[in-house]
């Protein structure tokens, strides 16, 4: 451009030079044309010479701010936002140059708020408990979060821009966007991940994105809200069978009555020894339901203290050493060491006492030994219930602090179990800050080992 204008403004300086030349001799010699073409030529030169210069000058100051806007636009189009442009002495350039400096800053701020809406945008998906994959055409990965390469074993920084299957082996994932993507609709489903060492529940949302031919993938962890869904059923189930039992047999001695054996004393001292019987059985049932959800919604009301177990154990387990005696059996108290302390509410620590030293005795063989230590350990206090019965088989260790579950549960009902003393002894605990477990041995007996602090926490 600055060669054009540069010789644009030589010609014309030429140009006007010769009309100049010519226009003087016409005036001064009287002729035109034969004057034009022999004394003109040296006046032509002189002033194309002196053409030459301003033509450079203007040429110059014309093109300058045209290629520093071109400049600019490169400089923007690499992602200059910052950079500016003046436009020269020229008032149209100058105008141009605010017009274009303008408009870089409005893009330099779009193009922010765009990058600080991304910022957060994945900082929030980022966050997010749920798995969230977006895949675009020929499912190739978008983004993927933190959460969504937990959930699928993958690393959630490697998988961008790779297809979907590199990143999940699971077909049932890639099937179901494949279908969402051909039908066009939003689909939500849930599938079994059985391959890793702890099988998944998985739950799918698929949100189709028409626009831009892929979709958002939601997956949400949903294993423990089954495990406590199959629970709630169990114990739904457990519960109206616990309870239909005694009343049954309530229902049949009072018909039996009611239909003359209310006449004959020793059939009615049999069917009202058996009312009183499943009534406490009932009482019971009802009590341990009510104190297990009492502690479960937190309204159980504790005030722990700090207790002194040589004094303690044996004086609210008076009462079992007489049912130990009842069963011949021996029910021995171990402590390992004087004054040991115990932070822990009265109640409750009671309560888990009389659980576990009566599931001793119950399901322990008549000649017996239950003994009961407790010693410290470190911050801690330990305390243990030890049978020589018939243990608990190692399938169901693991499990016996459910509710209502039995590892012998016709024993368990003969023997007059509620099958929720457990459960309650377990809850106790955890509300304490202790813990409980299990060790056991198939004909060699039981050892509960209760933890508590052995200060205020």
């Amino acid at each position: 451009m600055f060669w054009r204008l540069f010789i644009a403004f030589v010609a014309f300086g030429v140009s006007t030079a010769v009309l100049a030349a010519g226009v003087t001799l016409h005036l001064y010699n009287g002729g035109w044309y034969p004057a034009l073409f022999t004394e003109a030529p040296p006046i032509i030169i002189v002033v194309g010479l002196l053409a030459v210069i301003p033509a450079y000058i203007v040429a110059r100051s014309m093109v300058r701010p045209w290629n520093e806007i071109l400049e600019g636009v490169i400089r923007v189009a690499e992602g200059d936002y910052q950079h500016r442009v003046h436009g020269g002495t020229w008032r149209e350039g100058r105008a141009l140059a605010r017009g274009f400096n303008e408009m870089s800053e409005r893009l330099a701020n779009q193009f922010q708020q765009l990058r600080e809406d991304e910022r957060k945008l994945r900082a929030i998906l980022g966050g997010m408990t749920e798995g969230v994959i977006a895949v675009g055409p020929n499912l190739k990965i978008l983004f993927a979060n933190n959460a969504a390469g937990k959930m699928l074993s993958f690393d959630a920084k490697h998988v961008v821009d790779r297809p979907l299957h590199v990143a999940s082996r699971i077909p049932a994932i890639r099937q179901l966007i494949e279908k969402s993507l051909a039908t066009g609709k939003n689909s939500r489903e849930e599938i079994e991940v059985s391959h890793s060492l702890n099988p998944k529940t998985l739950g799918l949302s698929i949100t189709v994105l028409p626009e831009s031919h892929g979709a958002i993938l939601v997956i949400e962890d949903v294993t423990e809200l089954r495990r406590l869904e199959q629970l709630r059923q169990e114990f739904v189930a457990n519960v109206s069978h616990e309870l239909k039992t005694p009343l049954t047999v309530i229902r049949t001695c009072t018909e039996n009555l009611l239909d003359g054996a209310v006449e004959d004393p020793r059939m009615r001292e049999v069917f009202l020894n058996s009312i009183n019987e499943q009534s406490e059985r009932l009482l019971a049932l009802i009590l341990d339901l009510l104190s297990l959800g009492r502690i479960e919604s937190g309204e159980q009301l504790l005030d722990p203290q700090q207790i002194e177990l040589g004094e303690f154990i044996p004086a609210c387990l008076e009462n079992q050493v007489i049912n130990a005696q009842a069963k011949q059996s021996t029910l021995e108290f171990l402590p390992q060491a004087e004054n040991v302390m115990v932070w822990a509410d009265e109640e409750s620590l009671e309560t888990i006492l009389l659980n576990l030293v009566d599931n001793a005795i119950k399901y322990s063989q008549a000649g017996a030994t239950i003994q009961v230590s407790w010693a410290n350990q470190g911050e801690k206090t330990e305390i243990q219930v030890r049978d020589n019965g018939p243990g608990i088989p190692l399938r169901d260790q693991s499990r016996i602090f459910e509710r209502f579950y039995r590892v012998d549960k016709a024993r368990s009902r003969e023997l007059g179990g509620t099958g929720l003393g457990l459960s309650i002894v377990k809850h106790l605990v955890q509300a304490m800050s202790g813990s409980i477990q299990v060790q056991s041995e198939l004909g060699k007996g039981s050892t509960f080992i209760v933890t508590l602090p052995r200060s205020k926490p």
